[in-house]
């Protein structure tokens, strides 16, 4: 997976490109949107009903064209987010970290309390929230958002006092230190308060202008309130022998285009990822 310099994710090419045996571009985005056809829309009001902003997560990493008869199958037991007739929505985050990567050290280190600070904005809809998302003692995730008129790029006053009141790290020393694009489709149970997002064409970038994509990489993730293995995302999974992966974008994207950040515990995850777009290139 080699670093290449490309525009900033909001104006390069998709980063989720697979090549038909033509010779055609098609996104991965592309692929699915035949299948969500099946899916009922399902609204923001959906969505804040399983707000789950103190959770459990389980994520998946697989292919393209894994997802596929995934989608196919789960259209009984899903509702799919539609805004304005869009079933896949842009996303643009900018993440934030000391210049020593403390934040990004503590989730090497799989430190019982870990952090994220991040600026993220729906491009679809032009909302915008600063965020912090961490997991406590008990495994769970917990995040915190604030409403920001748009992507944040440095920390003001609101962002400093914020960052303060929920993380354990000093605001002032924060800096922007990875761009990631991608697109997701979010899909609300119709019988479990549950929640799945499926995050296809990643790409990420430093300000420096390093920037490297997944293509055929999909990350899925389950939320829940409480761990429910009779989810019919879960159970899927499981029939399509695919456990739950231990990823998080933000590492992946700091271990392939910061290099001189120690990064050993996550290259099981980069073999992996690695094989899988592998994979998902010879599959299309």
């Amino acid at each position: 997976m080699n670093t290449t310099v490309a525009p900033r994710p909001d104006s390069a090419m998709p980063a989720g490109v697979l090549r038909s045996p033509i010779g055609e571009g098609l996104s991965a985005g592309e692929v699915v949107d035949g299948l969500l056809t099946r899916f009922e829309a399902a609204t923001l009001g959906h969505l804040e009903a399983v707000a789950l902003l103190d959770r459990t997560d389980r994520k998946y990493l697989l292919t393209a064209p894994q997802l596929r008869p995934v989608l196919a199958s789960l259209a009984d037991d899903y509702l799919v987010l539609e805004i304005d007739r869009v079933r896949r929505h842009r996303y643009r985050t900018l993440y934030f970290d000391t210049p020593a990567f403390e934040l990004f050290r503590r989730h090497h280190a799989a430190a019982a309390r870990r952090h994220k600070v991040r600026s993220r904005t729906y491009v679809d809809t032009g909302l915008s929230f600063f965020e912090v998302k961490g997991k406590d003692a008990r495994g769970r995730t917990v995040k915190h958002r604030l409403r920001t008129d748009a992507l944040v790029t440095r920390l003001g006053p609101p962002e400093v006092a914020f960052v303060a009141a929920h993380a354990p790290v000093p605001p002032d020393a924060l800096e922007p230190k990875l761009w990631n694009a991608f697109e997701r489709i979010t899909l609300v149970g119709r019988r479990r308060p549950e929640r799945l997002t499926i995050d296809l064409g990643l790409s990420f970038e430093t300000d420096a202008g390093h920037a490297t994509g997944l293509p055929g990489i999909v990350v899925a993730e389950l939320k829940q309130q409480e761990v429910d293995h009779a989810s019919p995302f879960a159970r899927r999974m499981r029939s399509a022998r695919i456990r739950p992966a231990s990823v998080s974008k933000y590492c992946v994207g700091v271990a392939l285009l910061h290099g001189d950040v120690r990064h050993n515990a996550f290259k099981p995850t980069l073999r992996t990822v690695a094989r899988l777009m592998e994979e998902a290139a010879r599959v299309w």
